[in-house]
């Protein structure tokens, strides 16, 4: 079929009531383009939700116009979203054509019944309303795409790549395609494969004659053998392409085409998982599908730098939390070699919100797993289906009936990959713990929400979920799985190896805090074989979930859960929302093994002295900076993280003394001084002997802006400049500890479509002109709107503008 974009042209509103428009009182549409997130453009409000970063619930519509021609109408007209949110009612020329009631998994539309010669239009209503645990997004803020076809056709998805009997000499690439005829007479095609290499060289082509009876599919298989192939892994991630063509008298009647990786996995509990015959330790991150200032929209560009960035940190695994991946990103994944476990739902039948997808669960729940295995079944990077987050039922019978049908259908649909389920056990046993609280008059109770129950201190769930009582509950919903996902539970890695040793483990969802407990786990356990921390990506939404917290008398004797507004980030992930590495981010590396150097963190001098009040997802307040105005001779404390046995600071030159590190001192150290400005240094000793070192200088006054452009060069067709806005001082070092208000303008065949900062309290909107720094930095992103050069000019009061250019080709 032939697939257009379908993404310009869209006009955008909160919903009107019909006997409102009658009496003239109307919400006037505007144009937007898709991806587009509806919620983000809503004021947010101190009695919004909490979990959403307090934006508001609504209901939106979207429609678009498009041409047919006239004369020959396409025999097949089919509308592709990719992603919803959610409960969307597809509308064509004002008729249903079809709805889809999920928000994260893509669906199609068939539109042929409804579709006439010339003008035609599509309509699209969306709702939000008490439905997620996390900031959503709203409305079509995935990509769009318009198919078209004649009588006989490639099916939609329906282009499958199997490598198969894999070694040294060759593998056997199997190549399956779904041709659909509709038709009224029987009819022979041939199918034509042909398979390149990443540099274009045919390696395999393969033909058949195919027959159809009408009103019928048939699947053409070819098996081709690709000799001494290169093989897809996350450190050489090689990509063969696939093409179909589709002939007759021939004539080209469709083609598809895909990428697709040769890779080989194994997993058993004495080697651990397996890639082309190499033990791999999966060092994962969880992220949510929001990309920071741009909400929900989901750009490729802005996928791919995602990856790009999580990869360059360390990471070499990715689990989407908690709903499917978008294509881009798999894409990206593909590219830069990302390992991906792929997430399904939040919920199945037990409701963890008002209005969420449990209520739809029942009916629609294979419809959504095979939307999710079609879309991912191509893509090398994914080695793990998980079939679902935190589900409540899963210690139950009814629950784990419930999981065994998601797991056989998602084996039925696809046997290469591996199934896993991201299991709380502490969730999974909530009505005897709220029972045994009631007994004790405790202050727990059944309207206390899971979130809150969650930010408990991380000892206590890891107690309760490696009780006997969780083994009991738990062990069918472990059982029917390939992997047994653990949520927040390293107290079992090592003892369930003792009771099932055959089981095998992987941390789905982990607290940032106990990385270096959980590798040295994993390194020394081989039936453990990864961990997901929670989260490699700061997030919009579950406000202040990481937050740091201080002892005071407006302050509870614990940390709570939630962040007030103007709160708008979780502010717990590695790299902030911006795509910044925050100091748990070098940390993490060093404890991966990654890095050598000693990383050095400041903690805020603001707050030296407070009684830190801290959640297990609670990372130092701390950055990398030694430039403090203001607080000349202040107390302040600097920490350094080394894997080496000790780290010697110098300030100006003068030592500030030797402390242990290392993995016995949980590769970090700590040091007590006053700030003087000029030049830290931490050296780190092994042996006695220096192994490396890092240096922190002090910058002056702020006197004027620099910008950094991650890629001068740029798609024409909708592609996105990231333009990094830092505050300096006369000779170019970043000011972190200034602030200033910045306006952007941009002149060209482009558009500003987000601007923003990592600040996790702001009240400014992403969507505006104007936005003030946080540590001294913002993110503008543009989006262009045709070929030619791109200025970005950035002004702040009192200083010189600065100007930096892009070219869109």
């Amino acid at each position: 079929m032939k697939r257009t974009a379908f993404v310009d042209g869209w006009q955008f509103r909160e919903k009107v009531n019909p006997f409102a428009e009658l009496g003239g009182s109307v919400s006037a549409y505007r144009d937007v383009v898709v991806p587009h997130d509806a919620m983000l453009t809503r004021e947010r409000s101190p009695q919004a939700p909490q979990a959403q970063a307090f934006f508001p619930d609504g209901v939106y519509q979207y429609r678009k116009t498009f041409e047919l021609p006239e004369g020959d109408l396409p025999e097949h007209v089919v509308l592709e979203f990719e992603g919803v949110y959610r409960d969307a009612m597809v509308y064509v020329n004002g008729a249903l054509a079809g709805q889809h009631p999920y928000g994260y998994s893509g669906f199609y539309i068939d539109a042929s019944a409804h579709v006439v010669p010339g003008t035609n239009q599509v309509s699209v209503e969306v709702r939000t309303h008490d439905d997620s645990r996390w900031y959503t997004g709203a409305g079509i803020y995935r990509d769009v795409w318009l198919w078209t076809s004649g009588h006989t056709h490639i099916a939609l998805d329906g282009l499958r790549v199997t490598a198969s009997e894999i070694d040294e000499e060759g593998a056997l690439v199997e190549v399956a395609t779904t041709i659909e005829h509709h038709g009224s007479r029987l009819r022979t095609v041939r199918a034509t494969v042909t398979l390149t290499s990443p540099d274009g060289e045919t390696v395999a082509r393969g033909t058949t004659p195919v027959s159809l009876y009408p009103g019928s599919s048939a699947v053409a298989r070819h098996r081709l053998y690709v000799t001494s192939p290169s093989l897809w892994s996350a450190e050489s991630p090689t990509l063969y392409h696939a093409r179909v063509q589709l002939l007759a008298d021939e004539d080209t009647l469709d083609e598809a085409a895909t990428n697709f990786g040769i890779r080989r996995l194994q997993l058993d509990p004495h080697h651990g998982l397996r890639v082309n015959g190499a033990s791999v330790k999966l060092r994962g991150a969880s992220i949510h599908h929001d990309n920071g200032i741009l909400g929900a929209a989901t750009f490729a560009d802005a996928e791919y730098r995602r990856v790009r960035l999580l990869k360059e940190a360390g990471f070499n695994a990715i689990r989407s939390a908690h709903n499917p991946l978008s294509k881009a990103a798999l894409d990206a994944c593909d590219r830069y070699g990302m390992y991906v476990m792929d997430e399904t739902f939040d919920v199945w039948t037990s409701g963890k919100g008002g209005y969420d997808y449990s209520l739809h669960f029942a009916e629609w729940w294979e419809r959504d797993v095979s939307a999710l295995v079609a879309k991912d079944f191509n893509h090398p990077s994914v080695i793990l289906y998980s079939i679902g987050n935190e589900i409540p039922e899963v210690g139950s019978p009814a629950g784990a009936a419930t999981g065994r049908a998601l797991a056989e259908k998602v084996r039925e649909l696809d046997p290469t990959r591996y199934v896993t389920n991201a299991i709380n056990g502490m969730l999974a046993v909530m009505d005897d713990i709220i029972k045994m609280a009631a007994e004790r008059s405790q202050n727990v109770d059944e309207g206390t929400g899971i979130n809150t129950l969650m930010s408990g201190p991380g000892e206590f769930m890891n107690q309760i979920g490696s009780s006997p009582l969780v083994t009991d509950r738990t062990e069918e919903s472990f059982g029917l799985l390939d992997i047994a996902g653990m949520n927040y539970l390293d107290a079992r890695y090592e003892s369930d190896h003792e009771r099932f040793p055959n089981r095998l483990i992987i941390g789905t969802e982990t607290f940032p805090t106990r990385i270096d407990h959980n590798w040295r786990i994993i390194k020394n356990n081989p039936h453990v074989f990864g961990d997901f921390t929670w989260t490699g990506w700061d997030y919009l939404g579950e406000v202040g979930l990481g937050r740091m917290q201080y002892a005071g008398e407006d302050t509870p004797p614990q940390p709570t859960h939630s962040g007030p507004f103007p709160w708008i980030a979780a502010w717990c992930g590695d790299l902030d929302i911006t795509g910044s590495r925050r100091p748990a981010s070098f940390y993490r590396e060093i404890v991966f093994g990654l890095q050598s150097a000693p990383y050095i963190a400041v903690q805020r001098p603001e707050h030296h002295g407070k009684t830190q009040l801290a959640g297990p997802w609670t990372w130092s307040d701390s950055i990398g900076s030694w430039t403090w105005h203001g607080f000349e001779g202040a107390p302040i404390t600097v920490e350094v993280y080394s894997d080496a046995e000790e780290v010697e600071l110098l300030l100006n030159g003068q030592s500030l003394g030797r402390v242990p590190a290392g993995e016995a001192n949980r590769f970090r150290s700590e040091f007590e001084t006053s700030y003087t400005p000029g030049q830290l240094v931490a050296v780190a000793y092994q042996g006695g002997q220096e192994v490396g070192r890092s240096t922190l200088r002090s910058a002056g006054e702020f006197t004027g802006l620099a910008l950094k452009v991650d890629e001068p060069a740029i798609s024409a067709a909708g592609g996105l400049g990231f333009v990094t806005i830092e505050l300096v001082d006369a000779d170019g070092l970043a000011v972190a500890c200034a602030r200033a208000a910045v306006t952007v303008e941009v002149d060209g065949p482009a558009e500003l479509i987000a601007l923003g900062s990592a600040n996790p309290v702001s009240d400014e909107s992403f969507q505006d002109e104007r936005h003030t720094t946080f540590d001294g930095t913002a993110l503008a992103v543009v989006r262009t709107t045709g070929e030619g050069t791109i200025t970005v000019t950035v002004r702040t009061d009192g200083m010189p503008a600065a100007k930096t250019e892009l070219t869109a080709q």
